[in-house]
C-alpha cells in the first residue's frame, strides 16, 4: 500500500527525516515509535503531503502523494485538533464528513453505533461544540470521524494521549476491531510502547530522523523495545565532572 522511496526532509542544514525504503502492506495495524525530535511527526506529515520531501517520494496505492490528490479517496487521517472544525458539533461535524465520503445519514448512525462506549456518553446528543469539549473528547471526534466511509489507511499521530486509561483500552479494541471486521490499515504514532506491542502487527522505530528498527509483533517483544529507548538514555548520558557534584 505504502512505498517510500530514498525520503528525506531538510530545513536548512539539518536533516530531520531520512529514509532510504520502506514497503508497507495492506490490512497491517502498524506502529511508529521514537523520541520527541525522532522525526514522526514529519513522515506522517510527508505521507499526507501536508509537506513536501526533500528529496525522495511516497506512493500510496502505486499514486505519488506528492503529485496525485487521487489517493486522498482511500486515506483518511486524523494528526491533531487542527484537523476538526470547533464551531460544529460532533453530529454536525461527523454529518459534514459523511457527506464528504458519499455516507447516508442511516449509514453513519449504524457506524457511530460501533464508538457509543468509547464516546461514554460525551460526545452525542451534549449540544456541544467541538471546541468546548475536553481534549479528550476532541480526540474521540477525531479518531471516530477519521474512520467514517471505511478508508483502506488511516493514520492516527498519538491516539492515546490525553485519554483517560478505561478510554485507552476501548480505544485498543476499537482499532483491533475495525482492522479485522473492515480490513482497514491503521498506521499509529505513539509513545506508549505497551498500547503499540499489545496493538500493533508491524511496529517501526525512528531515531534521529531514521528508521533503526522494523519488525513484525512476533520479533520484538515490550521488554525490547523498553531496552532500545533505556540504552538510548544511557548512550546519552554523561559522567559528571568534579565541578557539578
Amino acid at each position: 500500500m505504502i512505498t517510500v522511496s530514498n525520503l528525506s526532509k531538510t530545513y536548512k542544514d539539518t536533516t530531520v527525516l531520512s529514509i532510504e525504503s520502506l514497503e508497507l502492506s495492506k490490512g497491517e495495524i502498524i506502529g511508529l515509535v521514537g523520541n520527541n525530535g525522532a522525526g514522526k511527526t514529519t513522515f506522517f506529515s510527508l505521507l499526507l503531503d501536508l509537506i513536501k520531501p526533500s528529496t525522495g517520494y511516497i506512493e500510496n496505492n502505486q499514486i505519488r502523494v506528492d503529485q496525485s490528490e487521487a489517493w486522498k479517496s482511500t486515506t483518511a487521517a486524523f494528526i491533531d485538533e487542527s484537523f476538526l472544525i470547533g464551531y460544529l458539533t460532533p453530529e454536525e461535524y461527523f454529518s459534514f464528513i459523511a457527506g464528504l465520503r458519499n455516507i447516508n445519514k442511516a449509514d453513519l448512525d449504524t457506524f457511530l453505533n460501533r464508538f457509543s462506549t468509547f464516546f461514554n456518553e460525551e460526545i452525542l446528543g451534549r449540544n456541544k461544540y467541538i471546541r468546548d469539549l475536553s481534549k479528550g473528547n476532541q480526540k474521540k471526534v477525531g479518531i471516530a470521524a477519521a474512520f467514517i466511509g471505511t478508508p483502506e489507511l488511516v493514520i492516527l499521530d498519538e491516539p492515546f494521549a490525553n485519554l483517560d486509561p478505561r478510554a485507552q483500552m476501548q480505544l485498543q479494541k476499537l482499532l483491533r476491531e475495525i482492522n479485522q471486521d473492515l480490513g482497514c490499515s491503521i498506521f499509529v504514532s505513539s509513545h506508549d510502547l505497551l498500547h503499540v506491542s499489545e496493538l500493533c502487527q508491524r511496529i517501526l522505530i525512528l531515531n534521529k530522523g531514521e528508521l533503526v528498527k522494523d519488525a513484525n509483533r512476533g520479533e520484538i517483544s515490550l521488554d525490547a523495545l523498553r531496552a532500545f529507548f533505556t540504552e538510548e538514555i544511557a548512550e546519552g548520558e554523561t559522567t559528571p565532572s568534579p565541578a557539578d557534584e
